[in-house]
Parts: C-alpha cells; structure tokens; sequence
C-alpha cells in the first residue's frame, strides 16, 4: 500500500504542529524514545525530524513531504531541490512569522549592519548569516552557536549575535538591544519534486496542504449568530463585516430575524456592544475549526 511520508518538525515547532494537525484533522501521537509517531491515517507515515534537517531529507526523497521554517530552507541552499507547496504562518507561541535580528550589548557601539566589519558574531544560522555579510561587503568571523547564543554577547564572548525571535521580549530582558532585523519567515509546507509528480501523492498532499491552511484562516474568524427586529435588519446588516453577505432568515415570529455571519476575531469585542444597542439579542459567538 502507497504512503505518503510526512516530517514533522521536533523541537520548538513540534506542539504547535501537532495541534494544527489534530485541528486539520489528523491525529498525530508521539511515542516515547520513537521518532515515528502514530497518526489516525494509514495513508500518512510519520517521522520527527529537527527543522534544520527537514529540507534536505525532503530534497533527497527520505521523506516526501515536510514542515519547516523557511529560514532552514535558505540555510541548507535547498530552495532550488524541493517544491513549496504554501506558507503557513504559526510558530511555538503565536500564529506570527518570526524574525532573525543582530542583537548586540545595550550599549554597544555597533549601530547598523556595517559596523560589523572585523567583529565576531555568533548564530545558528551560520551559512546564511555568511552570505548576507558577504553580499553587502563585510568581512566578520561568524561562529556556529550550540545553544544559549544571546548569553554569549551578554558575557562578552562576542560582539554580537544572530537570533531568532517572536516579539523582542527575552532579547529586552537581558539587557541587549535589536539593531535590525536579518530575515523574516514562516513555517513553509515543501514536498520532494519526485512525489509531486506521482498523481497519488500528490493529491494527498494537497489535501494536507487545502487542510492546515483551512485550520490556520478558521483560528482567525469566528462566527456570529443573533436575532434582530426586522425594522433594524438595514442597521446591523450595515454593521456586519462578512466573506461576502451574511446569512437573513426569518423566524418564528415574522417580526425577528436571524442573521449569521463570518467576522475577523479582532472586531468581536467592539462589535458587539454595537450590535446589542442597535437591538441585536441572542447575540452568540463560536470558534470555527476550519475556513476554505
């Protein structure tokens, strides 16, 4: 029996994919000391690789299909020997791209990228650090960084380091400071170019893709339900932001209407209060699973 071989990203990424999974609708269940976790679909196997590795095993068909940040994909130069199938912005904490930033000590004398000529800087992300000093002229020893990087510009080991961050929180609390911003991404969906061109798996793996995307657009809607006089329907309709009309049916009493619509999560706690005094009642908010 054909399986489509999926990566999953161990490490910061995992718990967060795992719970897009289970929202997309595949359960997937991690084993203990096993790096091929149980999923409810015989047509999917699974494997938790780290991040930094997914792209390779995916460009060399180890696995034919996988999740990953796109900075790992720059990192291994592996853009051009696999297919990306779509963006899907989460991360470990939020559903917001991150950013690798240069970070250096508060009162450091290093104001910009150029200042780095002759300096020594410390990152995960070695090869891609290189190349963009190097295509903007600067010569600097960058090292590779085993973990904890932001303590090593904190003691002194180097004049500044590479990181990656969601908000710029930590980076504060220990007394260093942003000079720019190196990179942005996301989490990307890549699949081998071989399994691309094998009509089954190809459209399993446009389904995982239609799915979590679906998943990812559901986290930020919700959906309004209420029941409102029909000579205030112009005014709330009026009111209603939605994919394109709400949903008007009449009820019981000929007087009453209800009316069901789609909204962006963050207008709810303004709109509502309008709704109520525009003689909107019942009003019910519920959470979607998945938007297409």
């Amino acid at each position: 029996m054909s399986q489509l071989k999926l990566g999953i990203p161990k490490g910061s990424l995992e718990s967060a994919t795992l719970s897009l999974f289970k929202q997309a609708g595949w359960n997937i269940t991690p084993r203990s000391r096993n790096y091929f976790p149980s999923i409810n679909d015989a047509d999917i196997s699974c494997a938790l690789v780290r991040s930094q590795e997914m792209a390779p095993y995916v460009a060399n068909g180890t696995l034919d299909l996988g999740l990953t940040g796109h900075d790992w994909i720059l990192e291994t130069e592996s853009e051009n020997e696999l297919q990306e199938i779509c963006e899907l912005v989460y991360s470990k904490s939020s559903d917001q791209p991150c950013r690798w930033v240069l970070v250096v000590p508060k009162d450091s004398p290093i104001q910009s990228i150029e200042d780095l000529q002759g300096k020594k800087i410390s990152t995960e992300l070695v090869s891609f650090t290189k190349r963009y000093l190097a295509e903007r002229g600067i010569q600097a020893q960058v090292e590779f960084s085993w973990g904890a990087t932001e303590a090593k510009v904190v003691e002194g080991l180097v004049d500044a380091v590479v990181e990656i961050t969601e908000t710029g929180s930590t980076i504060k609390a220990h007394g260093l400071r942003i000079v720019c911003d190196i990179l942005h991404t996301e989490t990307r969906l890549i699949a081998n170019k071989q399994a691309m061109q094998d009509p089954w798996k190809r459209e399993k793996i446009e389904q995982i893709a239609t799915l979590l995307q679906a998943a990812l657009t559901a986290r930020q809607k919700v959906a309004l339900k209420m029941n409102v006089p029909a000579d205030q329907l112009e005014l709330v309709v009026g009111m209603l932001p939605s994919l394109h009309a709400p949903t008007v049916s009449h009820l019981y009493d000929q007087e009453w209407l209800a009316i069901e619509t789609v909204v962006n999560s963050g207008e709810v706690r303004d709109l509502i209060p309008r709704l109520k005094a525009a003689g909107a009642e019942g009003i019910l908010e519920y959470e979607l699973r998945k938007m297409v």
